[in-house]
């Protein structure tokens, strides 16, 4: 079948919040844009549901705030970890000025959905669903579109820009061939559910000898976030289901029974291989990566959303004007972009992976004694939040809003 092709602006790969927030912003522009998603809908479980600080900023400069916070989630205003011997503050984000002093907890489905009907409402906007991309579309070195598979036959995108937001495992990034440079991660994470009871309270984190659990409330039931050392995931599964069970009741023993209710099946588990890489170069002609597909991060302070978000925001401002004049942004252009979004990109995954790299449990340390103490006794993070107080309010201010928030205009 002869591919149907389709000309405009801008093609955006991928529909994750980099993609969705790039096409919403353009599309405001009058940019003609076209946003490619793979699957048919948003509805996939464990992905980033933090919506921080700068994120409402963004949504309250686009006159959407309101109606956005009519969408059903939850405030977090400290991020506290329970330890064997008591509580530590990482962030306090009731210190923060404005009118945004806590991080919205929501399922990503609903924020993609959300910027999805926004997108709709405006006529240089169009979202196609179920459109995998496979190719991109070359003339020399310059990229001028992607090819794409749908249910309804293949689709050519032409476009004076490809913008990829296809994730960390970018098919647009791969198929550029851009160098990538990767950190060396201690953990994966395993996630699942457990049902929630009426009035049921809980701290965020949880970390003590050889384990750190994160259970995040979704009202009807926690997301569980079970972090373990880097590799260890098959033995983890020969130790079968009951030793997992077990390992998270010794933490939250009010789970117990309805971890053995409910939690009967591997294929409830889900499994994270984390990953903290970026790329050394964005672009090509033709062609820029944004967030995941141009660095993944760490799931720790829930910041990936975050930084995506920001990307886009910046990459609108700065290319939608010469998108709007009809015209292919510049290598030069491209890179401006880069510049500016990578150095907080940088000291972000270099606070993940090294500042905060003793909280995470590790395979030579399975008791997490390692050097004496607990993870968090030996954390100079921990060790400073408990000793300066005042920190947790520069710790919010750097998970919420960032070294440098975007604005839209």
């Amino acid at each position: 079948m002869p591919p149907t092709t389709t000309p405009g602006r801008c093609c955006v790969v991928g529909g994750g919040p980099a993609g969705m927030m790039a096409g919403l912003l353009l599309a405001r522009q009058g940019v003609e844009v076209t946003v490619l998603e793979k699957h048919g809908d948003f509805l996939r479980d464990f992905r980033g549901d933090t919506v921080h600080p700068s994120t409402l900023q963004v949504f309250e400069e686009l006159g959407m705030i309101d109606e956005f916070l009519r969408i059903k989630h939850s405030k977090v205003t400290t991020i506290r970890m329970e330890t064997p011997t008591g509580t530590t503050t990482f962030a306090d984000f009731s210190r923060l000025r404005g009118r945004f002093p806590y991080v919205a907890f929501m399922p990503q489905w609903d924020l993609l959905d959300f910027l999805a009907r926004k997108g709709r409402e405006l006529p240089a906007f169009r979202l196609v669903q179920s459109a995998e991309v496979t190719d991109l579309i070359r003339e020399g070195d310059q990229v001028r579109g992607v090819r794409a598979d749908t249910p309804d036959g293949p689709l050519e995108v032409r476009a004076d820009l490809v913008l990829a937001c296809d994730g960390r495992h970018s098919t647009v990034r791969r198929a550029a061939r851009l160098p990538l440079s990767a950190d060396e991660v201690p953990m994966d994470v395993l996630w699942f559910r457990v049902s929630r009871e009426p009035d049921e309270a809980d701290g965020l984190l949880h970390s003590g000898p050889g384990y750190l659990l994160i259970t995040i409330d979704r009202d009807e039931y926690w997301q569980v976030a079970y972090v373990i050392p880097r590799g260890t995931y098959d033995a983890v599964r020969a130790a079968g289901l009951d030793g997992l069970r077990d390992r998270v009741a010794a933490v939250r023993p009010g789970l117990a029974d309805r971890l053995e209710r409910e939690l009967t099946d591997w294929d409830q588990v889900k499994l994270l291989n984390v990953r903290v890489d970026r790329l050394r170069t964005w672009y090509r002609p033709g062609l820029l990566c944004i967030g995941d597909a141009a660095h993944a991060m760490s799931p720790a302070g829930g910041v990936g959303i975050n930084l995506a978000v920001q990307d886009a925001v910046a990459a609108a401002r700065m290319l939608g004007p010469v998108l709007r004049a009809g015209r292919t942004p510049t290598s030069r252009e491209l890179a401006a972009v880069q510049r500016r979004r990578m150095f907080p990109v940088k000291v972000v995954q270099a606070v993940q992976v090294r500042m905060m790299g003793d909280l995470y449990p590790r395979e030579d340390d399975p008791d997490g004694t390692r050097g004496g103490g607990s993870a968090l006794e030996r954390s100079p993070v921990a060790r400073m939040m408990r000793r300066f107080p005042f920190l947790t309010g520069w710790t919010a201010r750097f998970i919420g809003w960032g070294l440098r928030p975007e604005h839209v205009n």
